[in-house]
C-alpha cells in the first residue's frame, strides 16, 4: 500500500475511489476538491458526478480534471438526485475502497492516511471516522462547531462489532455515508444501491448503511475528526419543514429496531438508546406539526398524539428510553410517558416558537443532544 501518484497511471486500480455528487455547488466544490488533492495519500481517483447543475459546477470540475488526471467528471443525463448520482459513481469506481464525499464540505489532509493506516492494522469491511459539525447562520456566516467522535476501536468479528452500531447511531455517526470508507468489492457483491425515498433525503443514507452493515465481520472506528461537515441553516433539510417528517423518521427507528431484532440483540440497553432517539424525533414532529405548512388543525394535532400513543413502536421503546445527561430530553420523556395529548401539544408549540424566534439557539441545543 505504498503511496503513489495516480496522475500518470489512470488505468491502474487506485487504493481509494472517492465519489462526490454535486448539484449547483459552485460556491464550495473547488475548495473541497483542493482539500482532497492535498491528501498525504495520493493513491486515489475522484469521480465527481454532476447532477445537471445549472451553475458553474461542471466547468469548475472540468478545469480541475484538466490539471489532475485522478479527477474524472461524470455528467448525468438528467437531474435525478443524490442517490442516483452516488449509484452511478459507485458503478464507475475502480478502487479497493470507496469513500462518498459531499461537495460542500472540507477535509483535513491526513484523512486518507489515517484510514489507510487503520486498514494496514485490520483490513476491515468498513472504516468510520469522526467529524466536526460546523454551523452557519442564515447569512452563511460561521457560528460555532460541534465535535462528533467515538472511541478508537478495531473489530474482527460480527459478535464484537454489532453491539457498537447502536452506540454509533446514538452519536449520529451510523447514518452518514461520507464519514465512512467501504470495501468496494464487498459492496458490489451485495448489489447494494442508494434508494430514492423521495421527500425524505435524510433516510436514504441510514438505509444504505444498515443494509451494508447487516453481515459485515470487521470494522475500524477512528477517534480522529478529519471531516468538516458544513450545516447551513439556510437550505438545510433538517431545518426546513418536511412533509411526512415523522413517517420517515419512524421508519428509521424501525429499521434499527429490526436490525437488532434480526441479530437477536434487542435487549434493554438497545431499547434505551432507540427510545431516546425516537423521543427526539417525536418532539421534532410535534413542533413541525405547528408549522402553518403542515396545515393541521388543533384537533388533527391532538389526533396525531393519540395515534402515536397507540403505536407498537412507541409502547415498546418510550418506557425504556433513558435521557442520561440531557435535561431537555428528561423533560420530553416525562411528558411523553404521561400519554397526555395536551401536554405534548404544549411542548411541541414551545419548541416551535423557540426554533422560529431563536434558530441558532435551537440548533445549539439540538446539536448538543
Amino acid at each position: 500500500m505504498e503511496n503513489k501518484d495516480m496522475n500518470n497511471r489512470p488505468n491502474e486500480r487506485p487504493f481509494f475511489s472517492i465519489v462526490m455528487p454535486v448539484y449547483n455547488g459552485q460556491k464550495y466544490i473547488k475548495t473541497m476538491i483542493e482539500s482532497i488533492r492535498r491528501q498525504s495519500v495520493t493513491d486515489w481517483e475522484l469521480l465527481v458526478v454532476d447532477d445537471c447543475s445549472t451553475d458553474q459546477s461542471r466547468k469548475i470540475v472540468a478545469e480541475l480534471a484538466e490539471k489532475d488526471g485522478r479527477i474524472r467528471l461524470i455528467a448525468m443525463e438528467r437531474n435525478a438526485g443524490v442517490s442516483h448520482a452516488r449509484n452511478l459513481g459507485i458503478r464507475e469506481a475502480k478502487g479497493n475502497y470507496l469513500w462518498l464525499a459531499d461537495a460542500d464540505d472540507l477535509v483535513e489532509e491526513n484523512l486518507l492516511e489515517k484510514v489507510q493506516n487503520s486498514l494496514r492494522e485490520n483490513p476491515a469491511k468498513l472504516v468510520i471516522f469522526g467529524l466536526i459539525e460546523e454551523y452557519y447562520d442564515a447569512q452563511n456566516v460561521y457560528a460555532y462547531s460541534h465535535i462528533v467522535a467515538h472511541e478508537e476501536k478495531r473489530f474482527k468479528s460480527k459478535e464484537e462489532l454489532r453491539p457498537e452500531m447502536i452506540r454509533l447511531e446514538q452519536e449520529t455517526l451510523y447514518g452518514y455515508p461520507w464519514n465512512k470508507v467501504y470495501d468496494l468489492d464487498y459492496l458490489k457483491s451485495l448489489s447494494l444501491e442508494f434508494q430514492d425515498y423521495q421527500d425524505a433525503k435524510f433516510i436514504e443514507d441510514i438505509a444504505f448503511n444498515i443494509a451494508y452493515c447487516m453481515e459485515i465481520d470487521s470494522l475500524n472506528i477512528l477517534s480522529c475528526t478529519p471531516y468538516h461537515y458544513a450545516k447551513r441553516l439556510q437550505g438545510n433539510l433538517t431545518n426546513e419543514f418536511v412533509k411526512d417528517y415523522f413517517k420517515f423518521h419512524k421508519k428509521r427507528i424501525q429499521m434499527l429496531y429490526d436490525q437488532y431484532e434480526a441479530w437477536d440483540m434487542l435487549d434493554l440497553g438497545v431499547k434505551e438508546i432507540l427510545g431516546s432517539l425516537y423521543a427526539r424525533y417525536i418532539l421534532s414532529a410535534l413542533q413541525q406539526n405547528c408549522d402553518p405548512k403542515a396545515n393541521m388543525s388543533h384537533r388533527q394535532r391532538k389526533n396525531f398524539c393519540k395515534a402515536l400513543f397507540a403505536q407498537k413502536l412507541y409502547r415498546n421503546l418510550i418506557p425504556c428510553a433513558q435521557a442520561k445527561d440531557s435535561k431537555a430530553l428528561q423533560i420530553v420523556l416525562v411528558a411523553l410517558r404521561l400519554n397526555k395529548a395536551g401536554v405534548c401539544l404544549l411542548m411541541g408549540r414551545a419548541v416551535y416558537v423557540i426554533r422560529k424566534k431563536l434558530p441558532m439557539l435551537y440548533s445549539k441545543v439540538k446539536s448538543g443532544r
